[in-house]
């Protein structure tokens, strides 16, 4: 779980980063918080605009056009590297995308292919659209690519995220290429260098259709009940991995203790969604039930077997 940072510690992430950045207009209050929730946070989202001039631009990202409202990003990163600031809070960026990418950002793991369109992005990822044509052909200058990388590096250093949580729009949305022509492999090697993390190894072939996870209860169980004696961060059953994320994405586990290990901070996120679900007393352990589980399943895209 990870609320948005503040205007003002966006602000400072930003340009402690090292970013030329510009403040348009209103940008802190222009949002679309009215049709829409703003967070829990999970990632940050990258785009090309297909537009030509960096007036025109930031104009069109700032005010949308028709049919489409703005803010259509939180920042816009010209050619030049600067990053126009044009909005903050929801968004008209991300759309609708796919709940296995989610789990996946997360998670901080490679992500699977994007073949359904059921999740609401602009509640959950920060926005940057990129002057650029999209057509594969407009080149990428190198204060812009620099000011992509530090984009994505600010924020995971203000949540504690790794480059993986630092996506692209096609990852997100199936029939989207943006940011079309633009190095990624090199992006996401430069975020973790800046970091500090480890080189992120190439990824790993993606299946044409992701199988829905399934958890299995006994072994979760198991977890539950031995996991919080252990010590360290034992990953004793990889299911606990994807309940973790589904108990960050509902708003009750921070995201940095979605780590696998069904410990204390699992079991009081699991009780709270025990009550969610109007359990109380003995039935609200945050050891997992069959009902209770199917249920968050069938909130966030797994199954269930004993």
């Amino acid at each position: 779980m990870a609320p948005p940072a503040s205007a003002s510690a966006f602000l400072r992430a930003l340009k402690a980063e090292g970013l030329d950045v510009v403040e348009v207009g209103d940008w802190a209050g222009h949002n679309r918080n009215s049709k829409g929730a703003w967070g829990p946070v999970h990632g940050v989202m990258i785009h090309h605009t297909v537009t030509k001039g960096s007036a025109r631009t930031v104009d069109i990202c700032r005010k949308g056009y028709s049919g489409l409202p703005g803010p259509l990003c939180h920042g816009v990163i010209t050619k030049d590297g600067r990053v126009h600031l044009v909005g903050y809070g929801r968004a008209n960026h991300a759309g609708l995308g796919d709940p296995d990418v989610l789990r996946a950002v997360i998670a901080e793991r490679a992500l699977p292919a994007d073949n359904e369109a059921t999740v609401d992005g602009n509640r959950h990822f920060y926005g940057f659209e990129c002057e650029n044509l999209g057509d594969g052909k407009d080149p990428w200058p190198n204060a812009q690519v620099e000011a992509i990388v530090r984009v994505g590096t600010a924020l995971c250093r203000h949540h504690g995220w790794d480059e993986e949580s630092v996506i692209r729009h096609l990852d997100w949305q199936p029939g989207k290429v943006d940011p079309r022509g633009l190095d990624w492999s090199d992006i996401k090697k430069r975020i973790a260098k800046r970091l500090g993390t480890k080189t992120p190894a190439a990824p790993a072939p993606r299946p044409t259709v992701p199988k829905r996870p399934v958890v299995d209860l006994s072994q979760l169980v198991a977890a539950a009940r031995t996991n919080p004696r252990a010590s360290g961060q034992p990953v004793t059953y990889s299911g606990v991995r994807t309940v973790e994320a589904a108990l960050v994405d509902e708003g009750l586990l921070a995201k940095r203790y979605s780590d696998g290990h069904y410990g204390t901070t699992t079991i009081a996120a699991y009780s709270a969604w025990q009550r969610r679900l109007g359990y109380r007393g003995t039935d609200a352990d945050g050891i997992p039930g069959k009902t209770s589980l199917v249920k968050l399943g069938q909130r966030h895209g797994f199954d269930v077997r004993n």
